[in-house]
C-alpha cells in the first residue's frame, strides 16, 4: 500500500479510543472489552507504522514531487513577459509539467525551486525580471529582479539566478515561471557537454515542485 499524504489518509483519522467507564468491583466481562478496545487501536496503529518503516518496494509514504528541465535555447522580446520552457519530466509522482504549466493533482503547500542559465552578449550589465503565475495569475511580491554580468575578454557574461517560494496549491492548480528583459541581449541558455575537463552538458532550466504540508484547517 502506498500512502500520498495528504488530509484524506487514515493518518490522520488514527484518534484514542473511548474507553468503557471501570465498575466500582472487579468484573471480568469489562476487563475483557476493555482489553479488545486498547487490542483494535494498537492495531490499528501497528498497521500505520509498518507502511512507514517498511523498506519493501511499493510500501510507505511517497510525498507528490516533481522535478523539471528545459533543454532549449530561450529567447524573448524586449519589454515582454515571456513563459520559461519547460519540456523534460526528471522524476513525478502527482506532479506534472504540460505546455510548461506545472500541475498538482493533490492540494498542499508547496516548494517550488528553480534556477535558469542566463547569458548576455553585451557589453554592460543587462538586467532580467523573475516572476510567478498561479493558475494564470500573476503571484504578487514573486518578482526578482537582478542583473546578468557583462561580457567580457571575448566571452559572452553567464550567471545562474534562482530561489524558492511556498506555495498554496488547490488541487489541479498549475505555476509558471515568466521573465522579461528590457535588453534581448540576455538570454537563457543550453550548455553543451564540454572538455578540459570534461563537464556534462547544462539545463537552461531546471525547477522542482515538492509537497511539504496539507493544508491548513
Amino acid at each position: 500500500m502506498t500512502l500520498i499524504v495528504t488530509t484524506e489518509v487514515d493518518l490522520n483519522r488514527v484518534t484514542a479510543p473511548n474507553l468503557p467507564r471501570a465498575p466500582a468491583q472487579y468484573n471480568a466481562q469489562y476487563q475483557e472489552q476493555f482489553n479488545n478496545v486498547l487490542r483494535l487501536y494498537f492495531n490499528r496503529l501497528d498497521n500505520l507504522f509498518s507502511q512507514l518503516t517498511s523498506s519493501s518496494g511499493t510500501e510507505g509514504l511517497i510525498f507528490p514531487y516533481g522535478a523539471f528541465s528545459s533543454d532549449q535555447d530561450q529567447t524573448t522580446t524586449a519589454n515582454t513577459a515571456t513563459l520559461m520552457t519547460l519540456n523534460t519530466t526528471d522524476f513525478a509522482n502527482d506532479v506534472s509539467i504540460s505546455s510548461s504549466k506545472i500541475t498538482v493533482v493533490n492540494a498542499g503547500i508547496y516548494n517550488l525551486q528553480f534556477s535558469a542559465q542566463f547569458q548576455n552578449t553585451d557589453t554592460a550589465f543587462q538586467d532580467v525580471y523573475i516572476w510567478l503565475r498561479q493558475n494564470g495569475t500573476d503571484i504578487p511580491g514573486s518578482t526578482g529582479f537582478v542583473s546578468v554580468p557583462n561580457r567580457h575578454a571575448g566571452t559572452d557574461g553567464h550567471t545562474i539566478i534562482g530561489w524558492n517560494y511556498f506555495l498554496n496549491m488547490a488541487a489541479g492548480d498549475y505555476i509558471e515561471i515568466y521573465w522579461s528583459v528590457p535588453n534581448t541581449a540576455v538570454s537563457i541558455q543550453h550548455l553543451a557537454a564540454s572538455g578540459t575537463p570534461t563537464k556534462p552538458s547544462t539545463q537552461s532550466v531546471v525547477a522542482t515542485l515538492s509537497f511539504v504540508s496539507a493544508l491548513p484547517t
